[in-house]
């Protein structure tokens, strides 16, 4: 008998281009239903917490085709872990951070992959690079040679109407666009992590390639 979780992602697959991955974001869900996620195809699986991920990464081991994403804030002294145990980590967001990244990453044996958090508009409840602001460190970004910088992440405010949703998701589509045609040596935006359960919609219209799904997978979880 399928699953209520393998059912909801047959749903979602059915409505996504072929070039977006979509990934089941597991804060708080149960190993089974991850497995029963995995089952019905879902390989990207995103963690908000490194201490969270841990145990769950141990107990999936005999599934070594997962590909972990960091997607929560990450704290610096978080950062070798994250690195270690993740094959994305799409929460980089200050200067700082990356800098911290690509110091720890010479030790890896290869590159992480890292999107760049950007507050499309202004929001004091998120992390993230404004734009001016990453327009500002986008030098000194380039100049992190370790890291694989791949694309832009963005969380939007609560309370947009759907028109501005997808505005802003075309706004982040847009700067990507301008960045790449910089042409910077090692920031190539071909990524671009965008769109929830509630937006996401909105943000594969405007050229999302990964989207992190939740609630719309596994249902409400406590």
């Amino acid at each position: 008998m399928t699953s209520l979780i393998a059912k909801r992602i047959t749903k979602i697959r059915s409505s996504l281009p072929a070039k977006v991955r979509p990934i089941a974001v597991t804060k708080k869900v149960s190993v089974a239903a991850m497995r029963e996620a995995y089952a019905a195809g879902i390989r990207d699986f995103g963690e908000n917490r490194i201490q969270e991920a841990l145990p769950k990464q141990e107990q999936l081991q005999d599934l070594p085709d997962i590909c972990w994403h960091f997607i929560g804030h990450l704290q610096s002294n978080k950062a070798k872990k994250a690195l270690e145990q993740f094959q994305w980590i799409h929460t980089c967001d200050s200067l700082k951070l990356a800098q911290r990244l690509n110091r720890l990453a010479a030790d890896l044996p290869s590159p992480p992959q890292v999107c760049l958090q950007v507050k499309i508009l202004p929001d004091p409840d998120k992390y993230g690079w404004s734009v001016p602001e990453l327009r500002a460190d986008l030098s000194a970004l380039d100049q992190c040679k370790r890291l694989k910088i791949k694309g832009l992440m963005t969380i939007l405010p609560l309370g947009l109407t759907d028109e501005e949703t997808l505005t802003a998701f075309q706004e982040v589509r847009s700067l990507a666009t301008k960045i790449n045609q910089q042409n910077w040596s090692n920031l190539q935006m071909q990524e671009l992590s965008m769109g929830m359960s509630a937006d996401y919609h909105f943000a594969v219209q405007a050229g999302a390639t990964m989207v992190r799904l939740g609630r719309i997978i596994f249902g409400e979880i406590e």
